[in-house]
């Protein structure tokens, strides 16, 4: 079934008004939608980018999430004490994010021209092309996403405290040019205490559509 960008426009905003999800409209000018939607409902809710990139036949939606400032900091300790059990934990963490069986990417902290860690922010993401466009479809993606994003979130929380209730630092964006340390597989408000949800960025700093291509 052909469907135009406007169609899929019109049936994922009624989608999302029918589950009484939170929106915020974004200004994007390579995008001919891109809502900011708050998922699930509720004080567990974490922020998803649902955007339709201008020129593709696709829904992608994405979500940032950046390291508490005190766990980055619990993060730097155990690389100086233990640095195989970092790595370990690092090795953990890449293949619980693949047996998430989503796209996904990680930016960790920058020594020189090294990337050692500690883990700073990690993106995950599903393109949904319009052939495939349900609501089911959408709705399911959007708990894979954040189902994989709380598996991370949590197992930082276990092993690295609560944290301080300030956002750390990302390092890969610092310059913009390089913010996409994408990891993964090819192709393509969470308390303070915990990790903090990035919405300052807009469409294309997290993530390009040119991934799809």
């Amino acid at each position: 079934m052909h469907m135009s960008p406007e169609e899929a426009e019109k049936l994922v905003r009624a989608w999302l008004a029918s589950e009484r999800i939170e929106i915020r409209e974004q200004e994007d000018h390579r995008a001919q939608m891109h809502l900011l939607v708050k998922y699930p409902q509720g004080k567990n809710g974490h922020m998803f980018a649902v955007v339709i990139p201008k020129g593709r036949d696709l829904l992608a939606i994405s979500s940032m999430t950046r390291v508490d400032e005190g766990q980055q900091e619990a993060m730097k300790g155990l690389m100086k004490t233990d640095e195989e059990e970092w790595k370990t934990w690092m090795h953990d963490c890449r293949m619980q994010l693949i047996a998430s069986g989503v796209d996904w990417g990680i930016h960790l902290g920058h020594v020189g021209k090294e990337r050692p860690g500690p883990l700073q922010a990690f993106n995950v993401s599903e393109p949904l092309w319009f052939d495939g466009l349900t609501k089911n479809e959408m709705m399911q993606n959007l708990r894979s996403l954040w189902l994989a994003k709380l598996g991370v979130i949590h197992e930082i929380k276990f092993t690295f405290g609560p944290g301080s209730g300030k956002p750390g630092p990302v390092d890969d964006w610092k310059n913009k040019k390089d913010s996409k340390q994408r990891v993964g597989r090819p192709s393509v408000p969470q308390t303070p205490t915990e990790v903090h949800a990035d919405e300052s960025m807009s469409f294309g700093d997290d993530f390009d559509p040119t991934d799809w291509l």
